[in-house]
């Protein structure tokens, strides 16, 4: 068995002995450097630009303006293209503006034959304003007198309202009990380790080359194809290694200047790439949210309504919009699936950096409203939090009052059950008094989430994967899906040699991706790759594992209906332990052979036409420090269904990484804006709050593994629902320790102190 083992990543040596190669890691003879001159002001017009000494400055190879780039208004999102047009992504940006619209906004770029000379030729452009109002906060975009951030919207992005499961009204009606919280999130900066880096050339065909740190090549190429209107063809994307992306690199931020530059610069190449303190604002954000919270509950504590009102700021510019909010409200859903679900949204624009994709992509958002709410609907109740959730949380057979589909595997209530143990909520509960004083005190809390397998059907989701048998018995695989730092390389290797027979050092993945050479897949974002791409991976082995065969059996005179392949070798199905050949004797033959054979190769697609949902919880014992409100976190653990674990290592470690930026944004992170101006007081890592390996406990992970149908492995998704419930779990375990419910994020000091203070435990 190679699926369900914890084998060792692909990548791991060459990630810590330093050999694995990034972008910033190539470079060609000739290689010039670009830098952008960004905007000093939040919102206004560009009434004058003068680049004349910039141009003259000897070293520089160009200065371009918004007076110099096509006149073609794009998308940034990396989406899947759609033939519904009411599905398309919004379009509301240029290769370089005049309007500003956020404080960092990009208006010209230079070109120079260093990083020096390029820095010295911005300080020469010399630019003057038409100040607006910056509309930063919500009601001011949202104001009867405010400037149109994009014309015609009215600083509205989207708006839509959806009841599932019944008439709101009528079970309104029926309640016992109508509980309602106003709750807020902060906006978040992902921060991943490698800034945001790209370059291009012209080849030898005058086609446009781009190696880019991006997590949907494919995707990528198409975008630059329409924002340069050129064929899609005259585009090719490479992904080397990549240094995490969580989203931000979901957009196509990069790769249409350095295309641009290239192709006006007769084809030098062209290297972009963002120092941290410019890709803070320049790239994507996480969406911070303002929720109301509706909760009807029966007497017996059973939840029969929840009625979300949200509103979601995208910034400057659309980028993923208002699918970020749409997702998160719909993905919510299944972790109460009996109640009627209804929901109103909105997401609007605002003069603050652009928000976009980040893991889990709005339900952190969300849960953390829904699972304060439904806290507070347990503690009304006086009930345990735990008991409360168990009650009314989703099990295996609930339909989804959206999809009307049924929940065809759901592990949430042993999850529940696993965490309760595993923490000793039951004992702790009976030892501790009920009300606690003085300067330091203890508490429990839980929180649980739910999330897909991909974004099927709201989305299409494609995959393809290729294998060729090579000379010596091994195989090499191509994806198009792409390795993120997530792991997805190796248990695709691992389902490969699992279906092939293969030992899994006899599969060799092709980790960069070419979009001239690697099959088609739309990229790594929705936690859709084990659950996708490897139904591809093992469609593509089943038909390899055949064509071997059959060649074998050309070999051998033996029926391919006898045999099968173990061990690297040709055995007999019924028999195993009596080998026919090895596999190498097959490709030695299929290769080299005057007579017959020719290279064995396979190639499939797969389009997933379900997405099973997964289902988790936290759980977390903290003490707070009253007067110098602080938390800490003495044990905490999630649990996930994720079906059938493919690698217990790497499931383990991913879900450490996703707690500890669960830990980051609920006690730490805050990208600050200052409500006047638009300007970004932290964006450094001195002042934006990361936790360090200092500031996080030890991590605790487990897993129920019921198995998913619809996988031939039984797996469901893993990325991102590590991130998504340690926030809400940590409020209410503060609520349980000092009675004060905490509804906005950071729970920093700072947030703690002012709520502290009202309740007057301060």
């Amino acid at each position: 068995m190679v699926v369900g083992t914890s084998v060792q990543r692909v990548d791991g040596v060459a990630k810590v002995t330093g050999k694995a190669r990034y972008t910033d890691d190539f470079t060609m003879p000739g290689m010039r450097v670009a830098k952008y001159l960004r905007s000093t002001i939040a919102h206004g017009r560009v009434s004058s630009i003068d680049t004349s000494q910039a141009k003259a400055l000897p070293g520089v190879d160009g200065v371009f303006t918004f007076e110099d780039v096509p006149k073609r208004i794009y998308a940034t999102a990396g989406h899947p293209y759609s033939l519904d047009p009411h599905h398309m992504d919004i379009t509301d940006r240029y290769l370089l503006t005049d309007h500003v619209r956020y404080m960092g906004d990009e208006i010209a770029i230079v070109v120079a034959v260093s990083d020096l000379i390029a820095t010295k030729a911005l300080s020469l452009i010399d630019v003057e304003y038409e100040p607006y109002q910056p509309l930063v906060e919500a009601k001011d975009a949202l104001a009867k007198d405010a400037v149109e951030i994009h014309k015609g919207t009215g600083n509205v992005v989207k708006a839509h309202s959806f009841v599932a499961g019944g008439d709101l009204d009528a079970v309104r009606k029926e309640c016992d009990q109508l509980l309602e919280g106003q709750y807020k999130t902060q906006i978040v900066q992902h921060c991943h380790l490698e800034n945001h880096t790209a370059y291009a050339y012209m080849d030898d065909l005058e086609r446009i080359v781009i190696v880019s740190s991006t997590q949907i090549p494919h995707i990528a190429r198409r975008i630059v194809a329409e924002a340069l209107e050129i064929d899609t063809g005259l585009i090719r994307v490479i992904k080397p290694t990549i240094g995490g992306g969580f989203g931000n690199k979901q957009d196509v931020i990069l790769e249409p200047m350095v295309a641009f530059l290239t192709k006006k610069l007769d084809g030098i190449p062209v290297r972009l790439k963002l120092d941290r303190e410019e890709g803070m604002v320049g790239t994507r954000v996480r969406h911070p949210f303002d929720v109301k919270v509706q909760i009807g509950l029966d007497q017996e504590g059973t939840v029969k309504l929840i009625h979300f009102d949200a509103l979601s700021n995208t910034g400057a510019y659309a980028s993923h919009g208002h699918s970020i909010v749409s997702a998160g409200a719909a993905k919510t859903h299944y972790m109460y699936p009996r109640a009627v679900y209804s929901c109103t949204a909105k997401t609007i624009y605002s003069n603050i950096p652009a928000a976009g994709a980040m893991r889990a992509y709005g339900s952190p958002q969300m849960t953390f409203a829904i699972e304060c709410a439904m806290e507070e609907a347990a503690r009304t109740l006086g009930m345990d939090s735990a008991e409360f959730r168990l009650r009314n949380g989703a099990r295996a057979g609930d339909k989804s009052q959206i999809t009307k589909k049924p929940i065809m595997t759901c592990g949430l209530l042993d999850s529940i059950k696993k965490g309760k143990d595993l923490i000793g909520w039951d004992k702790k509960r009976a030892l501790w008094p009920k009300e606690q004083t003085g300067e330091v005190r203890n508490g429990l809390g839980v929180a649980i989430f739910s999330y897909g397998s991909g974004t099927y059907p709201v989305c299409v989701e494609p995959a393809s994967a290729r294998l060729i048998l090579n000379q010596d018995g091994s195989a090499h695989l191509q994806v198009g899906a792409t390795e993120i730092g997530q792991g997805s390389d190796t248990a695709f290797a691992q389902m490969a040699a699992e279906s092939l027979g293969f030992s899994f050092s006899k599969i060799h993945v092709v980790s960069c991706q070419d979009t001239d050479v690697t099959p088609f897949d739309t990229g790594s974002y929705a936690s859709r790759q084990t659950y996708v791409t490897g139904q591809a991976v093992m469609r593509t082995a089943e038909q390899l594992k055949a064509k071997i065969l059959h060649h074998a059996s050309i070999i051998s005179g033996l029926e391919a209906t006898l045999i099968t392949i173990s061990g690297d070798n040709i055995v007999i199905s019924e028999s195993p332990e009596i080998v026919v050949m090895s596999v190498q004797d097959v490709a030695i033959d299929a290769y080299y052979n005057k007579e017959r054979g020719g290279q064995i190769t396979a190639e499939a697609t797969y389009k997933a036409r379900n997405n099973p949902h997964v289902f988790g919880c936290t759980f977390v014992d903290l003490s707070v420090d009253i007067p110098l409100c602080r938390v800490k976190i003495n044990e905490i653990y999630n649990i996930h269904d994720s079906g059938i674990i493919i690698n217990p290592l790497m499931a383990e470690g991913q879900v450490h990484g996703g707690m500890a930026m669960g830990i980051g944004a609920a006690l730490f992170e805050e990208l600050m804006v200052d409500p006047d101006s638009g300007k970004i007081y932290n964006n450094n890592l001195l002042d934006y709050k990361v936790p360090t390996i200092m500031d996080i406990p030890d991590l605790g992970a487990a897993f129920v593994e019921p198995n998913e149908p619809t996988h031939p492995y039984g797996s469901k998704s893993l990325g991102e629902p590590p991130i998504i419930s340690p926030a809400p779990a940590i409020r209410n375990a503060i609520l349980d320790a000092t009675g004060v419910a905490i509804n906005e994020l950071p729970m920093s000091p700072k947030t703690i102190f002012k709520y502290f203070k009202n309740a007057g435990l301060i």
